[in-house]
């Protein structure tokens, strides 16, 4: 197949040098577009041979594609009006035919009608400003873009005066707690709050039209190639040569910055991960599911990152080691923070496992491992070199717990995105004697078991496996196994993230050699879905995850995170089970243990604290209809502040993001004294770990 798509890729770079000249200048517009011939032939080659599903580029694949790039394009329905959309919409059917012939016309349409609007709306702002708005109105505005329509030009003004209304109100009301947190107290009248906060959302918007302006027609191309490789699934992406070398600067690790790993959701820029030991992992409040707002250097004024491309972004974050960047973000439950962040040197390859003794419940001492990634030195690994990595390491703080005689022990793989499958077969394999681990089907359909070939075992104890719905990959073919072998009692949300499947980087300037053609520069690469997990029962964890065996209240579960909520995830299936022995060294009753742990649930305050206040979270996702009214923004402002100083008095934790920002305390370097470098005690009031406890308790009787 490799040798195949060679070829064929060979015939078109021919066929390409012939047509542009044997060496002849070129205009750069016409090279570009013979680049971009160049992917798309690619693309229509390569994902269908190698991708897990083996989609055809047909009419159907087409149709999602051109989905997903209405999306990127407008997902706020903010730009695109009623009539332009069946415009684009009528390229759909013949999206696979057009990439295969190098006709993609769809790009430049769009780049050209949203180059129009774009500049319409501009003009809108800015009349909307000068006319102002009244406060005191009884306004609504539906903030869910799946609810609303595309509108025509009056339509799209009136949305837009709304847009404005809110963030002039809401700045507003920033400006009055802020004044009232002032050090020293100086009590500007309300017209200067009023006028200050007008310009700091025009400047905020002049930052943003700035930035689309500056989108190129080559980024509408590269949008559209990532649209055709999203429709096989949501993790096989394009990677345009920016794109390829962010991927890399993220594998070697050698940066200077935060330390977040970003994602774009609807427009928005979210936080996905943190990297352990990373600047943003030891000031603790930037988390996963974080909305990123604004980027403020220091002595400079605030950069509006919202709805900004991923790659620009990214950008504004880093910078020299030692200088302090602050972000303004938005929570998962609603409230804006301002995370002050000194940027540092990020090692991906940094220490990640953790572990400390925690007290029992009944007397005695149970171990506590937290497992952030699955992580290992694969470059140092290949060249025969010592590598770091999770089993090593996890290995390491087992024995190091053992000295001190356990009642039990708890592995936290909670907010663990996954990493490296050699390290999860092998960290499942220290708590059993031995056996297969998971089962890999690739695109061909062969299915390989990855076994334990080890008979010792690390830890034969109770054993207690904390998830929640951040938990995805290589931690769920973990916590599968430990709950097949019945060697462990999982512990969570209603379900773990769901994904299932295992991606490789391919680097599309090796097969095409781009060298022997001086008219086509680099073309990217391509991530790509190759295979799929099954645990050894048959089942996949692809899509429905792992279901806890003890499900406890989760704030955040009314979020829609997890491959469920992906566009064309791939579904979920099983295959056939492989034989292997339940764990015999201790039986539990799961029945009974699950039986007093929901009594204790019922009484335990900080649990259903989270209940309590994760049902309002549900009621407040439903209702996205929000007031524009001053008054009723006030109070929406004042209620979210009294919840979060109820939440933040029961406990704090760095996994649940529980702070209360107003009464925290710093270190005069804008670090939390309560953060990551104090973890040990923030574990100590963690109610999961508290109930993990219990559990490990009841596991001996």
């Amino acid at each position: 197949m490799k040798k195949f798509i060679q070829r064929t890729l060979a015939f078109l770079l021919v066929f390409l040098f012939f047509t542009t000249g044997s060496g002849s200048a070129k205009d750069k517009q016409e090279a570009d577009q013979k680049r971009n011939q160049l992917i798309g032939y690619i693309l229509d080659k390569q994902l269908p041979a190698v991708h897990f599903s083996h989609k055809r580029m047909d009419a159907s694949l087409s149709m999602a594609a051109c989905n997903l790039y209405l999306k990127q394009l407008d997902s706020q329905k903010r730009f695109l009006l009623n009539s332009d959309v069946p415009v684009l919409r009528s390229f759909a059917p013949r999206l696979a035919d057009n990439l295969e012939h190098g006709t993609n016309v769809l790009p430049a349409t769009a780049y050209d009608i949203m180059k129009e609007r774009i500049g319409q709306v501009e003009k809108m702002v800015a009349q909307i400003m000068e006319a102002g708005f009244d406060v005191e109105s009884d306004e609504i505005y539906e903030t869910d873009p799946e609810k609303i329509v595309y509108v025509d030009l009056n339509g799209l003004q009136d949305r837009w005066r709304k847009i404005i209304k809110g963030q002039v109100v809401s700045r507003y009301l920033d400006l009055v707690e802020d004044q009232k947190k002032a050090k020293e107290k100086v009590n500007l009248p309300d017209d200067r709050l009023w006028n200050q906060a007008k310009e700091k959302v025009a400047k905020v918007n002049k930052d943003f039209f700035l930035r689309l302006h500056q989108e190129t027609l080559q980024d509408y191309y590269d949008l559209f190639f990532n649209a055709m490789a999203m429709a096989f699934d949501p993790h096989t992406n394009y990677l345009s040569p920016g794109e390829r070398e962010e991927f890399d600067i993220q594998m070697r690790g050698n940066l200077e910055g935060i330390g977040g790993v970003l994602r774009e959701e609807n427009g928005f820029v979210k936080v996905a991960d943190i990297i352990p030991g990373s600047p943003s992992a030891k000031q603790g409040m930037l988390q996963a599911g974080d909305t990123l707002l604004e980027v403020t250097e220091k002595g400079a004024d605030p950069v509006d990152i919202t709805y900004m491309r991923l790659s620009d972004a990214v950008r504004f974050l880093r910078g020299p080691k030692g200088t302090e960047v602050r972000l303004t973000v938005k929570k998962p439950d609603g409230r804006k923070v301002v995370i002050p962040i000194t940027r540092d040197v990020v090692q991906v390859e940094a220490t990640f496992v953790k572990d400390t003794m925690l007290d029992a419940p009944d007397g005695g001492k149970i171990g506590y491992i937290l497992i952030p990634s699955f992580y290992r030195d694969f470059e140092k690994t290949k060249e025969g070199d010592a590598a770091r990595n999770a089993t090593d390491d996890t290995r390491k703080a087992i024995r190091d717990l053992k000295k001190t005689q356990l009642k039990g022990l708890i592995l936290d793989l909670r907010n663990d995105g996954g990493g490296s499958v050699v390290d999860a077969v092998d960290i499942a394999g220290l708590f059993i004697k031995s056996g297969p681990v998971v089962q890999v089907k690739d695109s061909n359909g062969k299915i390989r078991v990855l076994n334990d070939d080890d008979d010792s075992i690390e830890y034969s104890g109770p054993l207690v496996v904390l998830v929640n719905q951040f938990s995805a990959s290589a931690s769920e073919i973990v916590a599968a196994a430990l709950q097949d072998y019945k060697r462990a009692v999982i512990v969570g949300g209603e379900q773990t993230h769901g994904k299932g499947t295992v991606q490789a980087v391919i680097n599309l300037n090796k097969n095409v050699k781009v060298s022997n053609s001086r008219e086509i520069s680099d073309v990217g690469a391509l991530k790509v879905t190759i295979q799929k997990f099954y645990r050894i029962t048959g089942g996949s964890t692809q899509y429905k995850g792992v279901v806890p065996d003890i499900v406890l209240p989760s704030l955040f579960q009314h979020l829609k995170s997890g491959e469920k909520y992906l566009d064309y995830s791939l579904p979920w299936d099983q295959v056939g089970p492989v034989r292997y022995a339940s764990f015999s060294g201790l039986p539990f009753d799961l029945d009974s243990i699950r039986k007093r742990s929901l009594l204790r649930v019922k009484h335990d305050r900080g649990l259903q604290t989270i209940a309590e206040e994760a049902v309002k979270a549900d009621e407040e996702s439903r209702q996205t209809i929000v007031s524009l009214n001053l008054a009723d923004m006030r109070q929406k402002i004042e209620e979210a502040r009294e919840e979060r100083k109820k939440l933040s008095g029961q406990f704090r934790s760095y996994q649940t993001g529980l702070y209360d920002d107003e009464q925290s305390e710093t270190d005069g370097k804008g670090m939390r004294k309560d953060n990551i470098s104090n973890w040990k005690e923030q574990i100590k009031q963690d109610p999961y770990v508290g109930e993990a406890k219990n559990i490990i308790v009841d596991m001996e009787r």
